[in-house]
C-alpha cells in the first residue's frame, strides 16, 4: 500500500469513511495532480469497503459483548417477566375468589 494510501485512510478514520467524504478528499487529490482519476476510484472503493468492514467487525464486537453481559448479569428475559406476571396475577385473583 502506498504512503499515499495510508495517510489518506488515516486521515479520514477508517471506521466512518462515507463515499461522500472519501469523494471529496480524492478529488482535492486529483485536481492536485498527485493522483489520477482511475486510482482515485479505486482509493475509494477500497476505503468505502474497508469502512464498512470496521463498522461490522465493531457491530460483531458490541454484540459479543452484549452477551457476554447477559450471561454474567443476572437478568430476566422479557418472557420470563411476563410469564411470573401472569403466574403472580393468576395468584391474585385465586386469592380474591377464597
Amino acid at each position: 500500500m502506498s504512503m499515499m494510501k495510508k495517510a489518506l485512510y488515516l486521515g479520514l478514520g477508517i471506521f466512518s469513511v462515507t463515499r461522500e467524504r472519501a469523494e471529496k478528499m480524492v478529488s482535492e487529490l486529483v485536481e492536485k495532480g498527485e493522483m489520477t482519476r482511475d486510482e482515485a476510484k479505486q482509493v475509494i472503493d477500497d476505503m468505502v469497503t474497508r469502512g464498512e468492514e470496521e463498522k461490522e467487525g465493531m457491530r460483531k464486537m458490541v454484540q459479543e459483548e452484549v452477551d457476554k453481559l447477559k450471561k454474567e448479569l443476572p437478568l430476566v428475559s422479557r418472557g420470563e417477566l411476563e410469564a411470573l406476571q401472569a403466574r403472580i396475577e393468576a395468584l391474585e385473583q385465586k386469592i380474591g375468589q377464597e
